[in-house]
């Protein structure tokens, strides 16, 4: 069976790779080349077939769906998003068809098509590594995915024009979309914790949104990702996101087995995707500069380009309309791309460290929301990050103590928490110019809530560092992480889970208490 096959060298290669250190998707990726060249050279049925295709499909679909559940489109429509995806796309292209032109001797049209497939960043692989680091609501992670949705839909107009094909009337039915927000919440309110959750999200990923784009004459990638931003702001999006995860992820292994068994290349295609992957830097380079022209601090720009500096697959679905030939060079170019951008991805924030001194010389002057800040003034008890644990904790001390301030990465969740009264800004934990600027006179306690255990580690190691001598108390889950923890600087580190069953006990004895109470009462009013 070649599904047999499929499973067991994408978990040996995924194994192998996760062993010294690099994305588990780099190994699904080499799986696919291997059992291309064992179908070429020895004749083992490992050929892709359409339940591969379609497995794959529906993984890209179930992760443009959950990107969407994380996504608030108002943060998206900013001038740096539109402006700095709309001018990386004109320059690129600008630049890249001539050289194509001349270089490869090709026809204008066919050098445009090639420009235009290589000006793209991949949706898959940042959204992947943006959300294994948990980075796609801080400020970085939602400028690049509003990049790739710029690029997305560039990428879904160019197909329309080069297949011919235009949407039917029908198309227009999506513009009355939002008034269908009701009764999605609806629905995901009355579909409970379990099975019809799952249930849910397949049916607005893959059937509304997939088949449903599909049969107007759209992109089923764009109706998953509208059906899945559809839902951003429902409390319970998140949770919708979590239960699709195992779902997600086993069918994303299909894609990135599909990209390698599509067939080995000859040298000409190895050239090609050589001598792209050499100039992949200068796609970086391009997107740092027009960020930090946008006024995006130096860090910004720094991580939100590297989360760019690939190619992308919308390249080869561009290919397989208008370039087919052009199919398996695109297709080498785009998995070269992933090797290197997986791996120093991971490594995105220590090697900003090393090199931000160079590199900071370029950033503007000029204010930007992103700005961080650099003195907590009269602030006696800090907390940093303020997802559920830091609200409950920042809400519990605010009862006793007015000089309380929250820092949070997340724009959107500290403009949330202002709004609710609580003296929440933005600061990301991670980011060394923050820490560097940092004047904090009064603070005598620190709560670490933030969900990263990397940015616990760094704001306990940067607390210290700056010669804080006060509290540092922190939560996780894993005994090993609490321990990390400690070591890094704090004073204690509490495992969630044990907490949190003290927490029940702590309420049950309240209760047993007040019951006692009130009995010894009755006692002492009866006569005697």
């Amino acid at each position: 069976m070649p599904e047999a096959i499929w499973i067991t060298f994408a978990f040996v290669l995924g194994l192998g790779v996760k062993a010294v250190g690099l994305p588990p998707l780099v190994g699904y990726l080499a799986a696919g080349f291997v059992l291309s060249g064992l179908s070429s050279f020895t004749g083992l049925a490992v050929e892709q077939t359409g339940v591969l295709e379609h497995v794959a499909h529906l993984g890209v679909l179930l992760l443009l769906f959950t990107v969407g559940l994380k996504l608030k489109l108002k943060s998206i429509v900013s001038p740096e998003v539109i402006g700095g995806g709309l001018l990386h796309f004109g320059i690129t292209c600008l630049v890249f068809t001539p050289g194509l032109y001349w270089l490869l001797e090709l026809d204008w049209a066919t050098a445009l098509l090639l420009a235009i497939a290589l000006s793209f960043s991949s949706t898959v692989l940042a959204a992947k590594v943006l959300e294994g680091k948990r980075e796609i609501r801080a400020f970085h992670g939602r400028v690049a995915i509003g990049i790739l949705i710029m690029q997305d839909l560039i990428a879904l107009v160019v197909m329309s024009l080069a297949a011919g094909k235009t949407p039917s009337q029908w198309a227009l039915l999506v513009f009355g979309l939002p008034l269908l927000r009701p009764l999605l919440y609806r629905l995901l309110d009355a579909s409970g914790h379990d099975e019809l959750l799952v249930l849910l999200g397949l049916l607005l990923a893959l059937v509304l949104g997939g088949l449903g784009f599909e049969a107007v004459g759209l992109s089923s990638e764009l109706g998953a990702l509208i059906f899945g931003a559809m839902l951003a702001n429902h409390p319970r999006s998140q949770e919708l996101s979590k239960s699709l995860w195992s779902v997600k992820e086993m069918f994303l292994v299909g894609f990135f087995l599909q990209i390698g068994i599509g067939g080995l290349p000859d040298q000409q295609a190895l050239m090609f995707a050589v001598v792209a992957a050499l100039v992949l830097p200068l796609k970086g380079i391009l997107f740092y500069f027009l960020l930090l022209a946008f006024r995006l601090r130096a860090r910004s720009s720094f991580l939100t380009s590297l989360s760019l500096t690939n190619y992308s697959e919308f390249g080869l679905i561009v290919a397989s309309v208008a370039l087919p030939e052009w199919l398996v060079p695109l297709a080498i170019t785009v998995s070269l791309s992933f090797v290197f951008s997986a791996p120093i991805n991971r490594f995105a924030h220590s090697i900003y460290e090393r090199v931000c001194h160079r590199i900071d010389r370029f950033e503007s002057h000029k204010r930007h929301p992103d700005e961080q800040p650099i003195s907590l003034g009269d602030t006696k008890v800090l907390v940093m990050g303020m997802g559920r644990t830091g609200t409950a904790a920042y809400d519990w001390l605010s009862a006793n103590e007015e000089r309380i301030m929250g820092l949070d990465s997340d724009p959107a969740k500290t403009e949330k928490h202002q709004k609710e009264g609580r003296h929440v800004v933005f600061a990301d934990a991670e980011d060394i110019t923050f820490w560097e600027g940092l004047h904090m006179p009064s603070v005598e306690s620190v709560v670490l809530a933030m969900s990263d255990i990397e940015g616990k580690l760094i704001a306990a190691r940067m607390l210290r560092k700056l010669g804080f001598t006060g509290y540092i108390v922190a939560h996780t889950m894993y005994a090993d992480e609490a321990e990390r923890i400690r070591e890094a600087g704090a004073n204690q580190a509490y495992l969630t889970m044990s907490e949190t069953g003290v927490a029940l006990a702590s309420h049950l004895a309240e209760h047993h208490q007040r019951i006692e109470d009130v009995r010894a009462l009755e006692q002492a009013k009866l006569p005697k």
